[in-house]
């Protein structure tokens, strides 16, 4: 399987004929399969052939790509989606894995003159969404390798599977342009032309302790099911899917030999919302309707097929409003009755509050048989499996995001210590703790991780980043904190429905028809949301201006100040109330969806 690369490789040529008389293509050629065979893309039929070098005009224009992510279909016709820069990201088993850094979105059609006015907004406003999501840092790809599975699946397959596609067999959860290439995946004879793209984060690290050199990765895979924003994805769907589910995995490479160790994360997994309400933390809402054990069923038994055995971390706080969270997820665990299923309940914040960061070790003391139990997957340098992973720990606190990390990144560096000792890299007695080189680079690339699942689910980088660097907790990584945190807020209420817009578009949960006269962008806005903020902004500045230009008594003063400030406040309190309202709610999917 051989797929798109750099300009040597690859080239995408834009046919310039006569428009008069000829159809125009896109012509897309493989150079490097040894087949001589050319995509051709129809540009008014959008259909999708096989042709050879020869056809293409000799007045076509070339121009470089490294990659097809697939077409999708706005207000303006259909679009054709290409990756244009690449970084080099490491070698993992011999095989290169590359960052997507630049992408075009290029138009079959030449014009758009056949739109109305409306028109042209929305396909304007679907193409600045698109771009939205490209933007969002974390695409990863592989030209010949299946980056979607971890090395355990991979090595526990069929030949049948090793001699699909990487396309065909690549898991769904994972491909966040399964939804741009349908059309791809109709035509196998084209799956050479495309390739599996996930996102998250990746690290590749050469490494070295004792003299002795090896690699040390990090693979987040970010699933595409059930995909969105911090406040208005939380939960699971109807088919079990959980919110912000990430499946982390490390791999080591030591002469030959590799180990993997998998953790995943994903939103509490029954029926819950938090939309946002401009309240800095607004109430989780368990749902009163749905069968929230058949959900939680649903996804523990996807999980416990995938994965095996489950031990459940469960960060949450166990007072206040998370509370009610935490005491639904046990008795949900009690109900199910599965001995597959394990559930740990840790305070996070109460446990390490006031500093007290060394009580983290509380919870991985308290995990570690089952750590010792569930081992990780060792293949020796001959090839042969010596070990298995037989569970997993699925972590989560409320976002899945900043307390989760630290614990994974805790209990990845303990798998990695009996890793290394068997590899023979870590002499009997030594700790990785004590390897200041690696150590470093460990703790950045575990931080780095949890910037890019915070950046992508939260608008922001990840919180607590200062004890995973460093291993303790800083007043500059507070204040840092308390910044990001802002910076949440604002993200949540004010530009997140656009995001979570940009989101269900680019994976196909909504579905633009050419030329449609009747988007959901134009719905339009209660009179509160406009009026009230002007009322608002103008009793504050009149309370400011009679402060600063006194009248000719201080009762009269005080009067225009109480006035004007009671109506600031009165209008803040009514816009709190209907806080919904103000907030940036999504578009294109239905209520009930995002509930």
């Amino acid at each position: 399987m051989r797929g798109t690369c750099l300009s040597k490789d690859w080239m995408c040529f834009l046919s310039l004929t006569d428009r008069h008389t000829t159809p125009e293509k896109f012509y897309i050629e493989a150079c490097d399969d040894g087949a001589g065979d050319v995509l051709a893309v129809d540009r008014v039929s959008t259909e999708m052939t096989l042709t050879v070098r020869k056809d293409v005009p000799p007045s076509a224009v070339t121009r470089p790509m490294c990659g097809i992510m697939g077409t999708m279909r706005l207000v303006a016709g259909m679009y054709l989606i290409v990756i244009t820069k690449k970084k080099k990201v490491g070698d993992l088993l011999g095989h290169a894995v590359w960052k997507a850094t630049d992408f075009d979105i290029i138009s079959y059609k030449k014009t758009v003159l056949h739109l109305t006015d409306t028109q042209m907004q929305d396909n304007k406003a679907f193409l600045s969404m698109i771009n939205s999501v490209l933007n969002t840092d974390g695409f990863y790809f592989a030209t010949d390798y299946d980056l979607t599975h971890t090395l355990q699946r991979l090595a526990n397959t069929s030949p049948e599977f090793q001699e699909m596609t990487l396309l065909e067999r690549a898991d769904q959860r994972f491909v966040w342009n399964g939804h741009l290439l349908r059309d791809f995946m109709a035509q196998p004879e084209l799956h050479k032309f495309v390739f599996p793209v996930i996102h998250g984060f990746v690290a590749m690290k050469s490494c070295c302790i004792n003299g002795k050199i090896f690699d040390w990765n990090i693979i987040s895979r970010r699933s595409c099911f059930r995909a969105g924003v911090r406040y208005y994805v939380r939960g699971i769907d109807s088919e079990g899917h959980a919110a912000n589910f990430v499946e982390t995995e490390q791999i080591v490479q030591y002469n030959g030999a590799k180990a993997s160790f998998v953790q995943t994360r994903g939103s509490i997994p029954f029926y819950w919302s938090q939309r946002p309400n401009l309240k800095y933390k607004p109430k989780p809402q368990i749902s009163k309707s749905g069968n929230h054990l058949d959900g939680f069923q649903r996804h523990f038994d996807s999980q416990i097929i995938t994965y095996g055995k489950q031990v459940i971390l469960n960060l949450v706080n166990q007072k206040g409003s998370e509370k009610p969270l935490e005491q639904a997820f046990a008795k949900m665990v009690d109900s199910l009755g599965n001995g597959m299923i394990k559930y740990v309940a840790f305070d996070f914040h109460k446990e390490c509050s006031r500093m007290r960061w060394h009580r983290l070790q509380i919870l991985v003391d308290m995990v570690a048989e089952m750590q010792n139990e569930f081992g990780y997957f060792l293949v020796d340098s001959d090839g042969t499996v010596q070990l298995q992973q037989d569970g997993t720990f699925r972590s989560n606190c409320m976002d899945c995001l900043d307390r989760t990390n630290v614990i994974q990144s805790l209990l990845a560096r303990r798998s990695l210590q009996s890793q290394l000792e068997r590899m023979g890299v870590l002499h009997v007695g030594q700790r990785i703790e004590e390897q200041a080189d690696f150590e470093k680079i460990y703790k950045n690339a575990w931080a780095d991780n949890a910037n890019a699942c915070a950046k992508q689910y939260a608008g922001t980088g990840a919180l607590k980043t200062d004890f995973t660097r460093t291993g303790k907790r800083t007043q500059w990584g507070l204040l840092m904190d308390g910044w990001n945190s802002m910076i949440r807020y604002y993200k949540n209420n004010f530009s997140d429905g656009f995001r979570q817009d940009s989101i269900d578009l680019f994976l196909g949960n909504y579905a633009v028809e050419e030329a449609d006269m009747n988007t959901p962008l134009h719905e339009p806005k209660d009179w509160k949301f406009l009026t009230l903020p002007i009322i608002m902004v103008v009793a504050f500045s009149m309370c400011i201006i009679c402060l600063l230009m006194a009248g000719d008594t201080w009762t009269e003063t005080l009067a225009y100040v109480l006035f004007w400030g009671s109506a600031s406040v009165v209008t803040a309190g009514v816009i709190l109330f209907n806080g919904r309202d103000f907030v940036d709610a999504p578009k294109l999917v239905q209520k009930e969806k995002m509930d």
